[in-house]
């Protein structure tokens, strides 16, 4: 079904409207985001994005509000993949917690850039050459199993080639300079070492960009679901990651459900053609499974834990 350029125009207008609050507003001094404003911002995005839901569901139908909820949950839960790995990003270059919300404020705008690029890239793909679903199925489905050594992932940003390439054309500092992202030494400029961040927290978006855009082309290639669902996931990403980061470690299952949940999909692609596998069945399926591993993260002691 194609979507009038209209609700286009007007649901972009609402995302910079509230990104423009965001930064303009509402974080325009450089601060500590408390976990009460965290949560707070959280509740404020997963309710716009079910009030959103209901408007697709009034307009569109059933199927397609169940499509736009089931690509949300998808891309929701894979952001909080996402927050582990900005975790060890912040620990690694020490980025004291008034400046991280600058940098993921960048970083997730960026990130919509990408994701838009990747989405419309990914529909025409399928649109036009039908076997590349197939192709997408099988990446998810290695994806899934690679997940599954997640606690083995370290972050190494000397041997990442970006950062390598970077420093190669651009002198960075060996210190902050607040939450600037670049200065000048004796009159020369210099990159500080929070734009190395901001260049690691892009390449690993778009790392994951790889894996959640085939996720959510699984459950529909409507265009319009599709960035729409993305767009409200990514925008709640900074506020979950505030809301979480002291106690991410403690999904330490959620990995291995996300696992679960990329090869499902996978091979709801892999046998599109041969049996469709409902979207109520595939929400079930998804919701489960991630209620599942973050329920059973908090009841099952982690092994490293044990030993202490």
């Amino acid at each position: 079904m194609d979507t009038p350029l209209i609700f286009w125009i007007v649901f972009n207008l609402f995302v910079l409207l509230m990104l423009a609050l965001d930064l303009g507003v509402f974080h325009r001094k450089t601060h500590e985001v408390s976990l009460r404003e965290a949560l707070t911002w959280t509740f404020v995005w997963i309710s716009l994005a079910l009030v959103f839901n209901a408007l697709i569901y009034f307009w569109r139908g059933q199927q397609q509000a169940l499509e736009f909820f089931t690509g949300y949950l998808v891309e929701k839960a894979l952001s909080v993949d996402n927050i582990f790995v900005f975790v060890m990003i912040f620990t690694y270059f020490q980025i004291p917690s008034k400046y991280q919300h600058k940098v993921l404020f960048w970083g997730i705008l960026g990130a919509l850039i990408m994701r838009v690029i990747f989405i419309f890239a990914g529909v025409a793909l399928i649109e036009k050459f039908h076997f590349t679903i197939y192709i997408f199925g099988a990446l998810l489905i290695y994806t899934g199993y690679k997940m599954f050594s997640h606690a083995n992932v370290k972050i190494n940003p000397e041997k990442n080639p970006v950062i390598i390439f970077f420093r190669k054309y651009m002198p960075v500092t060996q210190h902050l300079h607040e939450d600037r992202f670049f200065t000048r030494v004796d009159g020369k400029r210099f990159a500080a070492p929070l734009f190395l961040v901001l260049l690691l927290i892009e390449t690993t978006d778009l790392i994951f960009a790889v894996d959640s855009i085939p996720a959510i082309l699984a459950i529909t290639q409507d265009q319009f679901i599709v960035y729409t669902s993305n767009v409200f996931a990514i925008l709640g990403l900074r506020s979950l990651y505030f809301a979480l980061a002291g106690i991410i470690d403690r999904f330490w299952l959620l990995s291995y459900g996300l696992a679960i949940v990329l090869v499902f999909v996978g091979l709801k692609m892999v046998l599109v053609d041969v049996y469709k596998i409902p979207i109520e069945l595939s929400l079930i399926f998804i919701a489960t499974v991630i209620a599942a591993s973050i329920i059973l993260s908090f009841r099952i002691p982690k092994p490293s834990d044990k030993n202490k």
